[in-house]
């Protein structure tokens, strides 16, 4: 066997702590951010399906994870990103955007808070290095340190409607109330433990990309083999299962959650994406791109992202056109049959004009033109849960 060349190694993907676990699942990787990833284990409309009637457990450890700490890291996040956090309570987290000056979105995240003085900063994947950057950049003359742990982290999400069970079953016993106290967007560090008794300290995040209830664990890497493992055999008996990118991917989209890549990037404005509402103006900070933001938010967006329905079998993919009256009026940023919905779905880029839900458009799909119907999103919701 010869050793990779030094051009090889270095465009070769990164792999998390559990890659090992994977392969030893049967799964098919794909290169996702620069990272060797699993697509799926099996069937992805099976992992699909578990996450909504069950649980699915995703590695999400290619994220990125930047501490902002010090007595003004609320004051640099405040300069750094378009949302406001200096109001943002211990234990809670908020979803939020870095933008360039142009008003471009470089990457969305979520950002934890802590405690008064240190907060958790997760972009994406392949924009984690970029992410950390920028903040170390602009928060430069503050009394705030960046830095960023991606390389030393994991991060496992349990998402589903028997999420919480599952995480009773493997948390310690007086901190039971701790997890199913948890409110969407808060977060709290917890002890699981398995049978055998060996602990394992997380940091347990009620967040997700799925549109169900569920959690996300933060730990070193060296936890990251056992934390699965633990999770796998307490979530078996529940019906989870593992669930890669693939499920994930059409689960985000039923939810109407935005892909970085697809719905976001440097071309577009939160404006142009439905997220002039996580603009924060009222704050005292010049933050970077609110010149541009303003000039948007005051002229309106030339295009607005929307949700597509299709009545028809074929989907519409991301790059096809979408037409009204034989003209190009927007483009397709992502799309597939709904698992759930037993039609296609699609997120769209179109004229303002033509963004009101029930509003009739066509989709160019390789030469023929298919119809959609614009549609209010998310395009599934979870039930409300059961009145006592």
């Amino acid at each position: 066997m010869t050793e990779p060349t030094a051009s090889e190694t270095a465009t070769a993907p990164r792999r998390t702590a559990l890659s090992g676990e994977h392969a030893a699942l049967g799964a098919t990787f794909t290169d996702f951010g620069g990272w060797d990833m699993p697509l799926r284990y099996g069937s992805e409309l099976s992992e699909h399906r578990a996450v909504r009637e069950a649980a699915g457990l995703f590695d999400l450890s290619h994220m990125g994870e930047v501490w902002v700490e010090g007595p003004e890291a609320g004051t640099a996040l405040n300069t750094a990103l378009v949302g406001e956090f200096s109001g943002l309570a211990a234990g809670r987290a908020k979803y939020s955007l870095i933008c360039e000056e142009d008003g471009g979105i470089v990457d969305d995240l979520i950002v934890y808070r802590e405690t008064e003085t240190r907060f958790l900063v997760v972009p994406n994947a392949g924009n984690a290095g970029t992410v950390a950057a920028l903040l170390a950049e602009r928060v430069a003359g503050l009394d705030a340190e960046v830095r960023d742990v991606s390389a030393e982290t994991s991060l496992v999400a349990v998402q589903g409607p028997a999420a919480e069970r599952i995480l009773l079953d493997v948390v310690v016993p007086r901190q039971r109330e701790t997890v199913s106290g948890l409110r969407s967007y808060a977060w709290a560090t917890v002890t699981l433990a398995d049978p055998a008794g060996d602990a394992i300290e997380v940091r347990l995040a009620r967040t997700g990309y799925t549109g169900e209830d569920g959690f996300e664990l933060f730990v070193p890497n060296e936890h990251a083999v056992p934390l699965w493992g633990l999770l796998r055999a307490a979530g078996a008996p529940h019906g989870m299962i593992p669930a890669g990118l693939a499920a994930r991917d059409s689960l985000r989209l039923e939810a109407g959650m935005p892909l970085y890549g697809n719905e976001l990037s440097r071309e577009v404005t939160p404006f142009e994406a439905g997220l002039g509402r996580v603009v924060s103006f009222g704050k005292e900070e010049c933050f970077a791109g609110r010149e541009a933001l303003e000039a948007r938010r005051d002229a309106g967006p030339d295009s607005v992202l929307v949700g597509l329905s299709g009545s028809g079998r074929r989907a519409a993919r991301a790059g096809y056109a979408v037409l009204a009256e034989g003209r190009t009026v927007g483009r397709v940023t992502s799309g597939l049959p709904s698992p759930t919905l037993g039609h296609p779905i699609a997120f769209a880029y179109v004229e303002p004009a033509l963004a009101e839900p029930g509003t009739r458009v066509e989709v160019d799909l390789r030469g023929k033109a298919e119809p959609f119907e614009v549609v209010a999103t998310p395009f599934t919701r979870r039930p409300a849960p059961a009145s006592a």
